[in-house]
């Protein structure tokens, strides 16, 4: 039992098992696999928002969708590696999430909320009307999985796909755990307990919020990098506010402020969606359901119930 309670026990099972599971399972789990990671990633990209700096946003959905768009007209325009092209998604959502930062933080609570929506939807609409970049309602298809670097490793089987996947959210974790261990990340979660207090001590904590928000978007556009040669497809719905709706879901059921809460949100969340849209059409309706239940029952989420469940078998 005292192995279980070690700091490092956790995030090694994690990497053993994700990393040896596609030597066992046929395509299609490895397919479910790979879309678990991604989404992971997008849910904890919102996480350093929401968890660690207490703000809520509706939009964050816009990252993931310029991501996609930026990496899925880097590999068929440009011919890019898989590399270049989601790091080129990453920087493209940072960018954007400049302005809009710096505009939404102004406002605090369910303001700055309604502000990271607006701005959303304005970014979903320019990208709805710029046919010739965008496609429009057409989207991008075709999208490749192209390779590793220049006529080299070629990542279009499902296996290989995957393993670069594997990789890059296991390097966007180590980033994101340096982040909050930083001073950065820690003042992060001082104005999360009391930004009053933390201005009080001279800190301009707008400053920091616009960097985190930046930081998210960066991270959000990782995801949707990765997403758009997964699914061969970018279309406007990346950008709808339903994507930050679920994303927001992944978190809570979770478990909000925790990096291993946004990946098993993100695995109850899709497994629930594939095995129950397997049986009926209305399954956002049991989806519903369980989540006020996870709210009601569960307010640490599924982490922080098996956490409480370790603490009190001490």
């Amino acid at each position: 039992m005292w192995l279980l309670r070690r700091r490092w026990f956790w995030p090694l099972l994690g990497i053993l098992i994700f990393a040896t599971v596609p030597l066992f399972f046929p395509a299609h789990h490895i397919t479910i696999l790979t879309e678990l990671l991604i989404f992971g990633l997008f849910a904890m990209s919102l996480d350093i928002l929401l968890g660690y700096t207490g703000m809520i946003s509706f939009g964050h959905a816009a990252y993931f969708g310029v991501g996609a768009y930026a990496s899925a007209i880097m590999l068929l325009q440009f011919n890019l590696p898989l590399p270049l092209a989601v790091l080129a998604g990453a920087l493209t959502g940072a960018i954007i999430a400049f302005p809009v930062g710096y505009l939404s933080t102004r406002a605090t609570g369910v303001y700055f909320a309604m502000l990271t929506l607006a701005f959303a939807q304005m970014i979903y609409a320019i990208v709805f009307k710029w046919y010739k970049v965008t496609g429009g309602s057409d989207g991008i298809v075709g999208v490749p999985r192209s390779e590793l670097w220049f006529h080299f490793g070629n990542l279009g089987s499902g296996k290989a796909f995957y393993y670069f996947v594997f990789v890059v959210v296991a390097l966007s974790i180590f980033v994101f755990v340096r982040i909050l261990r930083s001073p950065f990340g820690k003042t992060l979660q001082a104005i999360r307990e009391n930004e009053k207090k933390v201005e009080s001590l001279g800190i301009n904590t707008r400053k920091f919020k616009v960097v985190a928000f930046i930081i998210a978007a960066f991270f959000g556009g990782i995801s949707g990098a990765l997403f758009a040669p997964f699914d061969g497809f970018a279309s406007p719905e990346l950008l709808f506010w339903a994507y930050s709706g679920s994303c927001l879901i992944m978190l809570v059921i979770g478990g909000v402020g925790t990096i291993m809460g946004a990946y098993a949100g993100a695995t109850v969340f899709i497994l629930l969606e594939e095995v129950i849209s397997s049986y009926t059409k209305d399954y956002l309706l049991i989806v519903g359901i369980i989540f006020i239940l996870v709210v009601l029952l569960l307010p640490g989420g599924v982490v922080g119930f098996g956490m409480n469940l370790l603490k009190r078998k001490k």
